[in-house]
């Protein structure tokens, strides 16, 4: 993983003005499984962008935390894929997706436990060994937690990094919908994660319903977000930095302004660091 920098998620509708050329954006993050096709309008778009920027591959259908056996089809869709684009990293999610055959179609959580520890540690080792490279897992979203649990979210997310010798993408949004929902630090859950695996950072928005906030990707980072990616900018220096918008688009042009923001934040931080 040596990208760096300040990148954009890669969205058709901003397809032809990415390709205008000219921007302010170091990278674009792809989501992986749109790609995952023998040719076609979207793989000629993204043969295009990769030409003039580097990527990354984004997954969202690895579960790799289900009890079902791993989708052996799928990892070898992935890794060719990483042969034909040359990713500067692959990410999924710390997560189970579905079971017995059924996809769910959403990031669910899983129980904080030794068990569960033990069992997606051991899996993520054998996706490592099939794509020929480590894979950077990203923290989710919650709304429930489970009464079994042996640790903290980011003692389990620390400690899975270390038992499966992966990296870490660290959605600040995420930790911080979740600091929200259940009530705890979130500068601790930073405080708590290893520096050395940290290589990349999500922003991103939200949306509050009732006495919950939901990690809906439709909206402008938020101004607590936005404090607590300073938290994250000066733990995690090296990390990557991204923008995600997942819904109601806005022009390229707005997300360039979001990810000059998070340029200037950093930029002071760093400074004021040194």
């Amino acid at each position: 993983m040596t990208q760096s920098g300040f990148g954009l998620g890669l969205r058709p509708d901003h397809y032809e003005a990415v390709l205008e050329g000219g921007h302010r954006i170091d990278w674009f993050e792809v989501t992986t499984e749109n790609y995952l096709v023998p040719g076609g309008k979207p793989l000629h778009y993204l043969e295009r962008v990769r030409k003039r920027y580097p990527l990354v591959m984004h997954g969202v259908s690895l579960s790799i935390g289900s009890t079902a056996p791993l989708d052996l089809d799928y990892l070898r869709s992935v890794r060719a894929l990483a042969q034909r684009i040359e990713p500067e990293g692959i990410s999924d999610h710390l997560c189970w997706t579905g079971v017995a055959g059924v996809n769910l179609h959403d990031l669910l959580p899983l129980p904080f436990t030794e068990e569960a520890l033990a069992h997606v540690a051991g899996r993520m080792r054998q996706v490592q060994d099939l794509l020929g490279r480590r894979v950077l897992l990203e923290n989710v979203s919650s709304y429930v937690g489970f009464h079994a649990a042996d640790m903290t979210e980011w003692e389990f997310v620390a400690a899975v990094s270390e038992a499966a010798d992966c990296l870490l993408l660290l959605d600040v949004n995420n930790v911080y919908v979740n600091s929200v929902n259940h009530g705890f630090d979130a500068a601790a859950y930073l405080r708590a994660l290893p520096v050395e695996r940290v290589r990349q950072l999500h922003l991103a928005g939200h949306s509050r319903q009732g006495r919950w906030l939901v990690d809906t990707h439709d909206g402008p980072v938020d101004d607590a977000v936005w404090q607590l990616y300073e938290i994250a900018i000066a733990r995690f220096p090296h990390a990557a930095t991204m923008i995600e918008r997942d819904d109601r688009i806005p022009p390229l042009t707005d997300l360039i302004e979001e990810l000059d923001r998070a340029r200037r934040l950093a930029v002071g931080v760093l400074e004021a660091a040194a």
